[in-house]
Parts: C-alpha cells; structure tokens; sequence
C-alpha cells in the first residue's frame, strides 16, 4: 500500500502535495499545524481565484448607487474641523473589501490588564501579501456625571460647563462598545489604505450625488428624517437651525447632505455636537465678515453662467464641490441649488 492511501490526511499547498500519517502529536503541535494550514489555504484561494478589478469596481459602484447604502450613516461622514472634513467610513470599508476578495481582517487580544486591553488589529491583501497593522489601546474605564453606586470613583475633572465629571469602572456592555468602536475605527482605517484610491473618488462621489439628489428630490420628506435623526441623539430642531442660521424649513438641499454628514460623525463617536457648534462660532470668527460681504446671485446672473455650470457638472463635477465653488464669490438662492443639484441626472429644475 502506497504512502498517500495509508495517510490519515493530504493537503495541496505552496510545496506542492503532503501527507500526514497516523503519528502522536501534542495539543501544541496540533494548533500550531491547524493554524499554518488556514493561512496557506488562504493564500491558495487566493492564488486560484484573483480578483478582477473591473469587476470589484462594476460591484462596487452598484452598492454606492443603492440610496439605502449612500444614506447610510456609516457609510460617509462629516467632521466638523475647520471648514470641514469629510471621508468613508467603516460600512463603505466593509462593503469596498467584500467585493476586492481575497482580503484578511484579523484582531487579537495581545495585552491585557485591570486598567487596559491592546488589541492588533491587521488588514492584509491575499494577493500583493502586504499586511497594515495597528495597535489599539481600549482603557476599561468610562467617564459619568457622577460616581459609582457606592460612591466610589478612580479620578474626577471638571468639564467644559464647570461640572464634575468622573472617571469609574466600566461595564461588560461599556468595555464591549468601546473595543468594538475602537476596533471599527481601526479596520476603517488600515481598510481605506488597501482599497486604491481612485474607487474611492469614484465612490465618494457617486454617494455624495445620491445624498443630494435625495435632498433635492423630497426635501421636506428628507428634513424631517434628518430632525428624527438628530432628535434621536439629543440635538433639537432648535439646535440644528443655531446651527444654520435660519430656519430648519428653509434647508437647501445641500445643507441636509451636510446635515446628513455630521450626523454620521456624531453618530459613530467621530464626534459631538458641541465640538460642532464649536468649531461653527470658530468659523464665524474667522471669516464671519467675509461671508456676509459676499453678494447674492440674481436670477440674471444664474441665467447667463448657468450653461457653463451644467456643463461641468455633465462633464463628471461633484455638485456639491461646484457649489461650493460658486459661493466663493457669491451666494446662491435655495431654488438655484436645487435646479444645480438636478444637473447631476440630467433633470430640468422641479418644480
């Protein structure tokens, strides 16, 4: 009898075929042997069935243009940093390397103690075999109002309003929420730096011009969501027209995209609202003047520059950066940013 029919197992890997007879083996050896086969079969699959990068960019690009996906929260979001920063975020990610294929997400726990967990978190492309790694420190502690239930608390500060805020022990459910957003943020991260770059522009834009086509189609249906979204959170309509600076009724549909954006970062921990508001009275402060010299598109105007506008936007444009451009030297009325905003699918202005 040949050695492959007395072999307990055979396996195909990079040094061609082998066997594994009948021998006594440790539980050490075992798990070491079981975790050498995993990452050898994945970089046989791997080898066996790449990617077609037309394909990843043709599945990719579908899931952007679906609106349940491009109004996803976690899909893009806003910072409010200065005039704004704005990136994908970890549903895009997630989405982005299922259709790349042949990509290894792993975390693992590598320190822990009373006070703290490290854990590495690695994304690797299967293919090019180029692995980001990067730590992430997750602290077991969280910050309350007010101490323990036996009054016990680790240290105290005061806050912003002048309050006592108080670092205490966390919860199952806390440390739980805090590893798996810490860890999110991670894989959003080392994930972003494997996808190339230009499906990502492609991306950013296609879900950009959904969000405003969106707006622009029902914005008073889109409003409302938002102010649900936001009253969700504990930010009033109130709140979210201080923020404006008019009336929560009175939002262009580019105003709801951005609204959409920072609800997002909130939403994820990116951010707060008070670090919005913040940054708002910055922003006024620096250049608050300026804003208010700037004059208001007429009708006429709109009129003689529109065809050139629309041209670029046909053209592939984002309609929000053309926006934006515009109103670097003028501002446009809520009528001329919807009629804008309707460029991108070739739409006459609604009424």
């Amino acid at each position: 009898m040949n050695a492959i029919a007395q072999a307990v197992a055979v396996r195909e890997d990079f040094g061609g075929t082998s066997t594994t007879l009948a021998v006594q083996e440790t539980a050490s050896s075992a798990v070491a042997a079981q975790a050498k086969a995993m990452v050898e079969a994945r970089y046989v699959m791997a080898m066996r069935r790449p990617r077609q990068w037309d394909q990843v960019r043709q599945d990719l690009l579908k899931e952007c243009r679906r609106p349940s996906f491009a109004n996803n929260k976690s899909a893009y979001y806003r910072k409010p940093i200065g005039k704004g920063v704005e990136g994908l975020g970890i549903r895009f990610v997630e989405v982005a390397l299922r259709c790349m294929t042949n990509v290894l997400v792993e975390t693992t726990m590598i320190f822990e103690d009373e006070t703290k967990e490290v854990h590495r978190v690695s994304v690797t492309d299967l293919e090019s075999n180029v692995t980001y790694p990067l730590d992430v420190r997750v602290t077991k502690t969280v910050e309350r109002s007010s101490p323990s239930d036996d009054g016990s608390y680790i240290s105290v500060r005061k806050n912003s309003w002048g309050k006592n805020t108080y670092t205490v022990p966390g919860t199952e459910d806390d440390i739980l929420n805090k590893r798996a957003a810490q860890v999110s943020k991670a894989i959003r991260t080392l994930g972003l730096r494997i996808i190339p770059g230009d499906l990502q522009d492609e991306a950013e834009e296609i879900i950009k011009s959904v969000r405003l086509n969106e707006a622009a189609r029902d914005p008073d249906a889109e409003r409302k969501r938002i102010a649900d979204a936001f009253g969700e959170i504990g930010v009033k309509a109130a709140d979210l027209s201080a923020y404006l600076g008019h009336a929560l009724d009175t939002c262009s549909p580019a105003e709801l995209v951005d609204l959409r954006g920072i609800y997002g970062a909130i939403r994820d921990g990116e951010s707060s609202w008070k670090s919005v508001m913040e940054n708002k009275a910055e922003q006024a402060g620096k250049g608050g003047s300026e804003s208010k010299a700037l004059p208001t598109c007429s009708d006429e105007s709109f009129d003689k520059k529109k065809a050139v506008w629309r041209k670029a936007v046909e053209g592939g444009k984002p309609v929000n950066d053309l926006i934006a451009m515009i109103q670097t030297k003028e501002l446009l009325t809520s009528d001329q940013k919807i009629e804008i905003a309707s460029w991108a699918n070739g739409g006459e202005k609604q009424p």
